[in-house]
């Protein structure tokens, strides 16, 4: 069965992140130059939640907030369900699906080691079925 890890070793466990202090707008041209839809927060150098386009969208234009007048502490996403690398894609899945939610941290040992989106996880699933498929092909052929 694929793992966090998986995912983690495909595509790296680099994070981009950003301080709590600092402007939504500061943080939406991150996420636009890194063509990402997340972004991890810190206060202090530790992980303090994150903040994702939806965010944005719930807590800054419906709200009639402005991007360059609102922090990213004041809209971030905290409280969020936390994986292990050892945990199985399956299992993400359902946490993704019953919290409604398209990221999740991935942490060992209370640090940080990574981030996973839902496309990630529709990605290792995949590759998973296409190799699957590609054994069996081979077996039948023998």
């Amino acid at each position: 069965m694929k793992k966090v890890s998986d995912i983690l070793t495909r595509k790296g466990s680099s994070v981009v992140a950003i301080d709590a202090n600092a402007l939504v707008l500061d943080a939406l041209r991150l996420m636009a130059e890194r063509n990402i839809g997340s972004v991890i927060v810190t206060e202090d150098g530790e992980y303090a939640g994150l903040l994702t386009e939806r965010d944005y969208a719930r807590k800054v234009i419906l709200e009639g907030r402005s991007s360059d007048g609102t922090t990213v502490r004041e809209i971030m996403s905290t409280g969020l369900p936390r994986i292990l690398p050892n945990s199985s894609i399956e299992t993400c899945m359902h946490i993704m699906s019953d919290s409604n939610i398209r990221y999740l941290p991935v942490f060992s040992y209370d640090k940080l080691c990574g981030i996973i989106s839902i496309s990630d996880v529709v990605a290792e699933t995949i590759l998973f079925h296409e190799a699957t498929i590609e054994h069996l092909k081979s077996y039948i052929q023998s």
